[in-house]
């Protein structure tokens, strides 16, 4: 084999899972009588880290809140994670690949894990609206230069 193509780039998807997960509930059951649409707040945050050798964890973390008022309708946390194999890609493009590449990857998987857990605690589906991790990407690249503009 040619040192080129000991070289390519491997990237490979190992595992996707469900790292965690907690549903709240707990103004049940009078909430469940109640008729007002709740506001609903969505928190979004990914980390990564290597596990090994070219083996790397990418989680996603939703953390999706309903209130009615003051009153909690439910609290649902979801770490979704994958495992990815990446080898060979240049140490300057791997931040990218393991915070836009790998999360692109994740995200449908959580989408569906939150709408799921959401209709098991008894409400409506939440769906979760589709994520630019390019531009969260860049926005966690330059923190001094948007805190310098603000």
């Amino acid at each position: 084999m040619s040192e080129q193509e000991q070289q390519q780039p491997v990237f490979a998807i190992e595992k996707l899972y469900v790292k965690d997960m907690s549903v709240e509930v707990p103004n049940a059951p009078q909430i469940f009588l109640e008729r007002e649409a709740p506001q609903i707040d969505v928190q979004l945050a990914n980390q990564s880290s290597n596990v090994t050798e070219g083996v790397y964890e990418v989680s996603l973390t939703a953390t999706i809140t309903a209130k009615i008022g003051d009153k909690t309708m439910f609290l649902v946390e979801v770490a979704q994670a994958g495992i990815f194999r990446i080898e060979h890609v240049p140490a300057d493009q791997m931040s990218a690949v393991l915070g836009i590449g790998c999360p692109n990857i994740v995200f449908p998987y959580l989408r569906e894990t939150v709408s799921d857990v959401v209709s098991r605690a008894g409400f409506p589906p939440v769906i979760l609206n589709p994520v630019n991790f390019e531009a969260m990407y860049m926005q966690q690249q330059q923190p001094a230069a948007s805190s310098a503009i603000n």
